[in-house]
Parts: structure tokens; C-alpha cells; sequence
């Protein structure tokens, strides 16, 4: 089944300006999270940036890249454009691979994309692994995800959702033996034409209050398919911190 990734890698991060071209052994960010979408499967991988910097590094590694502009608000408004640019028909199959995912195992690109494939009735398709400790979920950072019986997103929360009022109304709290708490992992395949409906629609309250672009799919109505991911999505980069982590989670053994 063909399909192709975006890597979305802006360059004026918010939390993070320059993330893309930050090194890692050698390497910079966005050149690892290419290479994992090499391994794949993907029939393309197009970079979509609005850097001129980041579009002469990524083309110098061999990379296909796609300038965007500067206005974009999330990373799938610019798949939009990259989508026009591109020539991309409505029926094909995008992977949004974020920037800062150089850790992301290719298995879980091709995971997503499957998921899509097999259902033609869902519009969007994501991935979601286990919270296990209760700092984790309780980390707003963390992003819970609920899901009904047919794994079809029912909400995605920073907060801890559901709240189980038996075991987070005392001291200490802890996770209840009755629920499986799920940790949505950022990584996103949907239909070209469904993206440009994405982004024709306004933010809505859900979205604005939590930072959570994914709700704007469910306010609307569709459905986003959330499957457990085959196996760990590895350490995405946010802050120093979190670059830090990488390169030791990277360093040659």
C-alpha cells in the first residue's frame, strides 16, 4: 500500500527555536527523523519547512523538501500546503511525522498508515501507548487519549482522563485496577483531501482551551481510529532537556 510521510520541521519553534538543525552524533534533528521515515515503506518523504537554512541542510543529505510559509500554525496546516504544492490527489494516504521524532520507529509509520487503509470510513488514524506510572499521567505534557469499544477516539486531554474517583481522592493516588489509561503518541495519517478539510475549519473551543489541534477533528464530527503502537515511540524533543536525553538515548554503544 503506497503512501507518503510530511515531515512537518519548522524552524522558529516556540519552545525551541532551531530544533530542526540541532545535532545529534553528528547529524542534525530533522536528518534522524528522515531517516527513520526512509526505513518505512513510505513511496516519498517530503520535509515541509519554511527555513531557506533548513531547506539547504535537508537538500544537501539527499532529502526532498518542500517551502512553506511562515503563517502556519500547526504542523498540518503546512501538510496542507505542501499538499497543494505538491500535486498530492485527495485519495492518497499522508503520514505527518513531526521534526523532532528522530527516535520514532519506521514500524509504527507503517502502523498508522495501514490503520487508515483498512478502515475507508474513518477520516484520520493515530497511535496510543500505556501510561504505567502516575506521574505520567498526571504530566500535562502527557496527552491522555479515551476510545470507545472500536478503538474510535472519544476524547484527548491533558488532564487525567477519566477521573477515577475512587483512587485520585486520597493520598496517594493511584492508578485503578479497572481502566488502562492510554498515552497518545503524536504521530498522525490521514487522507490529502481530508487534511484540506482540516484546516478549512476554525479553531474550536475544545482546541483553543487544550492546545489539542486533534480535537478540532472530533468537534466536527469525524472520527480519528487510535491504535496501540507495536512497540515504543522512542523520546520526542521538546526542550533542552529532552534533546539532552536523546543524545545520550542515541550515543553509539
Amino acid at each position: 500500500m503506497a503512501f507518503s510521510v510530511i515531515i512537518p520541521a519548522r524552524f522558529e519553534s516556540s519552545r525551541l527555536a532551531g530544533k530542526p538543525l540541532m545535532e545529534i552524533h553528528g547529524k542534525p534533528m530533522v536528518q534522524w527523523t528522515w531517516l527513520q521515515a526512509k526505513k518505512s515503506g513510505a513511496a516519498r518523504i517530503i520535509i515541509a519547512t519554511e527555513s531557506p537554512e533548513v531547506q539547504a541542510v535537508c537538500e544537501a543529505f539527499g532529502a526532498e523538501v518542500c517551502l512553506t510559509g511562515a503563517h502556519h500554525q500547526s504542523g498540518t496546516e503546512r501538510i496542507a500546503e505542501v499538499i497543494d504544492l505538491a500535486h498530492i490527489g485527495g485519495d492518497e494516504i499522508i503520514v505527518n511525522v513531526q521534526g523532532d521524532e528522530p527516535m520514532l520507529p519506521p514500524e509504527l509509520i507503517h502502523q498508522v498508515a495501514d490503520g487508515l487503509r483498512d478502515h475507508p470510513e474513518i477520516s484520520m488514524a493515530t497511535l496510543c501507548e500505556p501510561i504505567h506510572d502516575i506521574e505520567t499521567l498526571f504530566d500535562p505534557n502527557a496527552v491522555k487519549v479515551s476510545r470507545d469499544v472500536a478503538n474510535r477516539a472519544i476524547n484527548f486531554s491533558r488532564a487525567p482522563l477519566p477521573w477515577s474517583r475512587d483512587t485520585f481522592n486520597k493520598e496517594p493516588k493511584t492508578l485503578p485496577a479497572n481502566w488502562d489509561y492510554k498515552r497518545h503518541i503524536g504521530l498522525y495519517a490521514y487522507r490529502a483531501g481530508f487534511v484540506k478539510q482540516y484546516v478549512a475549519w476554525p479553531e474550536c473551543a475544545l482546541e483553543q482551551v487544550e492546545k489539542l489541534e486533534q480535537l478540532r477533528v472530533l468537534w466536527h464530527g469525524e472520527k480519528i481510529l487510535v491504535l496501540d503502537a507495536l512497540c515504543e515511540a522512542g523520546v520526542g524533543v521538546d526542550t533542552l532537556a529532552d534533546l539532552e536525553r536523546v543524545r545520550r538515548l542515541m550515543a553509539p554503544q
